[in-house]
C-alpha cells in the first residue's frame, strides 16, 4: 500500500492515504512527526505566507515557518480567499468523445420519460399534514407489491407562514417532487388553509395527468384516512401498470454530492465520481454537480469548461450570488470546512472545494440551473444549492436525478428521495460502516484499482441501482427532504 500521494507535479504537499509514522520517507522527504491519514506533509521548506499548493492550486497560505516533512494543517496554514471575484472567460472546452450507452432495466413513463423506481409519493404541501401523511404510509403498505417498489411521504415544516421568495422555492420544490419520475403515482395532501393553495399549487405544477396525480384537503373530508386510502388505491391502481423494460444509459440522470468528507475525498471517492461523470456524459446521459459555497477557491476547475459565454455568465452569477446570500445574512462567507472535515484532513475551504469539484469529471459544463429546476441539457450541469447534505440532495431530487451518488470519508446515514448510493473514501470506513456503505472508493488508496477501474466498477453498480437494485439507505428506509430557506417565518 503506497504511504503518500503528491496529486499534482506543482503541489508542495503529499496526502497521507493512511496513518504515518515519524521517520517514513517520500519522494526525499521524511515525515517529522505522525501524519494522521488524509493529512497534509510539507515537501519543501515554506516561510509565513507562502503559498500551499495541493491539486496545483493555492489552497491557502503558511501562517508560521514550515520545515520539510512537517504536518501541515490548522495549526500552521489559513484561507486565501475574500469576498466576490471578477472572473474572465478562458473557454477549454474539451468534449468527450462517444460512446455506446449501457442499458438498465428501468420504467417508461407514458409521456416518454425514464424512472428507475415506480413507487408512490404522498406529498405535504404544509407540515401540518406531516403526521396525517406519515399515518396514510403506514396503513396502506398492502398496496405494495407487484411492479410497485414502495409508499413514501416526504414531510417538512413549510408551505405556510411564509412569504416572498421562500413561499415560492416551496411551491417550486414540492411541484418538482410531483412530477418526479421515479414516483409512479403521487397523492398531494393539503390541509385546507395553508398559504400554499390548492389553485397555487396547480400553477406551479402546470400540466398533469390526473390519473397519475391525485389530490386530498383534508378539511374537507370527514375522514381523511379512508378518502386517502381511497386515492392511494386509485395512485396504486395507475402505478401498478409499469413494469421494468430496457432502456439506454443516456437517458439517466445522476446527481453528484458529497458530505462528511476527509483529506482522502478528492484523491479516491471524488475523482472517481468525476470518471464516473464521464463515462456517463460519453454515453449521451446528464449529471447534475451542486453545492455551491464548495465550489468557492476551485473556480478554475470549472468556470472555462463552460460550453459557451452565455453559460459561464449564468455560472459566475450562480457563485457571486450565492456570496451574496452569505454577506445579506451578515455571515461569513468562508466559513467553512466542518469540524468533521477537519478531523479528516480538510484545512481550508480552498482544500475543501478542489476535493469537492473533483466529482464533475472533465466534462464541459453544459448548463447551469436555478433551484427548484429541471435538468433540460445533456451531459454536465451545474445546480443552485448550498452545501448542506439534506437541502443539497433534495435539490438534486427535484432536478429529476433518478439516484444520487454520496461521497463520504467520515460515514452518514442520510437519504433522499431518490435512491442515494454512499461512496467510501477510505477501506476502514467502508469495514466499519458496512451497512451505511455501497462502494469503497479507497481501493484507489489501497492501490488495488485505479481511478478508472474503480469508475468502471462504479458505472456496473449504477446500472444495477437504476435496474432496482436497493441501496443500503433503501434498505433501511431512510429518505428525508430539506427545503432551502432564506426569510423570515410569519
Amino acid at each position: 500500500m503506497p504511504d503518500f500521494i503528491r496529486i499534482h507535479p506543482a503541489d508542495n504537499v503529499a496526502v497521507a492515504l493512511h496513518p504515518i509514522p515519524a521517520g517514513t520517507e517520500f519522494a526525499g522527504v521524511t515525515a517529522n512527526m505522525d501524519i494522521p491519514q488524509g493529512h497534509k506533509m510539507a515537501l519543501c521548506p515554506l516561510n509565513a505566507d507562502d503559498l500551499v499548493v495541493k491539486y496545483g492550486f493555492s489552497i491557502g497560505h503558511a501562517t508560521a515557518p514550515i520545515c520539510a516533512g512537517d504536518w501541515v494543517h490548522t495549526h500552521n496554514m489559513a484561507i486565501n480567499l475574500s469576498g466576490e471575484m471578477a472572473y474572465t472567460y478562458t473557454p477549454a472546452v474539451q468534449f468527450l468523445p462517444s460512446a455506446e450507452p449501457g442499458v438498465f432495466q428501468g420504467y417508461r413513463r407514458k409521456e416518454g420519460r425514464a424512472g428507475i423506481r415506480n413507487e408512490i409519493w404522498i406529498i405535504p404541501t404544509v407540515g401540518c399534514v406531516n403526521d396525517v401523511a406519515k399515518a396514510l404510509v403506514r396503513e396502506n403498505q398492502d398496496l405494495v407489491g407487484g411492479s410497485i417498489d414502495g409508499l413514501y411521504t416526504f414531510p417538512h415544516p413549510f408551505g405556510c407562514s411564509q412569504t416572498g421568495a421562500d413561499h415560492a422555492q416551496t411551491r417550486k420544490l414540492l411541484a418538482a417532487l410531483t412530477r418526479h419520475p421515479n414516483a409512479g403515482a403521487v397523492l398531494v395532501l393539503s390541509l385546507g388553509c395553508e398559504n400554499l393553495t390548492h389553485a397555487q399549487f396547480l400553477e406551479e405544477l402546470g400540466s398533469y395527468d390526473p390519473d397519475r396525480v391525485k389530490f386530498l384537503t383534508c378539511q374537507q373530508v370527514p375522514d381523511e384516512m379512508e378518502a386517502g386510502r381511497t386515492l392511494l388505491q386509485q395512485c396504486a391502481a395507475y402505478a401498478g401498470q409499469f413494469h421494468r423494460e430496457p432502456i439506454p444509459a443516456s437517458e439517466l440522470v445522476v446527481g453528484m454530492k458529497c458530505g462528511g468528507s476527509d483529506g482522502l475525498s478528492g484523491i479516491t471517492a471524488n475523482p472517481t465520481v468525476g470518471r464516473f461523470s464521464d463515462l456517463l456524459v460519453a454515453q449521451g446521459g446528464s449529471t447534475v454537480l451542486t453545492e455551491v459555497p464548495e465550489m468557492f477557491g476551485a473556480e478554475g476547475f470549472l468556470m472555462n469548461r463552460c460550453v459557451d459565454r452565455e453559460v459561464f455568465d449564468k455560472a459566475v452569477s450562480m457563485i457571486n450570488g450565492f456570496k451574496n446570500y452569505f454577506i445579506r445574512h451578515g455571515e461569513v462567507v468562508y466559513d467553512n470546512p466542518s469540524p468533521g472535515n477537519k478531523q479528516g484532513g480538510i484545512t481550508t475551504l480552498e482544500d475543501k472545494s478542489c476535493g469537492c469539484v473533483q466529482k464533475g469529471g472533465s466534462a464541459p459544463i453544459m448548463d447551469v440551473i436555478g433551484y427548484g429546476d429541471a435538468v433540460t441539457t445533456k451531459g454536465l450541469n451545474m445546480l443552485y444549492g448550498p452545501g448542506n447534505d439534506l437541502v443539497s440532495s433534495t435539490a438534486l431530487t427535484a432536478a429529476g436525478a433518478h439516484l444520487i451518488l454520496f461521497t463520504t470519508g467520515r460515514g452518514t446515514p442520510f437519504g433522499a428521495p431518490a435512491p442515494t448510493l454512499k461512496i467510501a473514501t477510505n477501506t476502514p470506513l467502508a469495514e466499519k460502516k458496512q451497512g451505511w456503505i455501497d462502494f469503497n472508493a479507497g481501493v484507489v488508496a489501497d492501490g488495488t484499482r485505479t481511478l478508472d477501474e474503480a469508475a468502471s466498477d462504479l458505472m456496473a453498480l449504477v446500472l444495477e441501482v437504476a435496474s432496482g437494485k436497493p441501496t443500503r439507505t433503501e434498505e433501511k428506509g431512510f429518505r428525508e427532504i430539506s427545503i432551502f430557506k432564506d426569510g423570515v417565518v410569519l
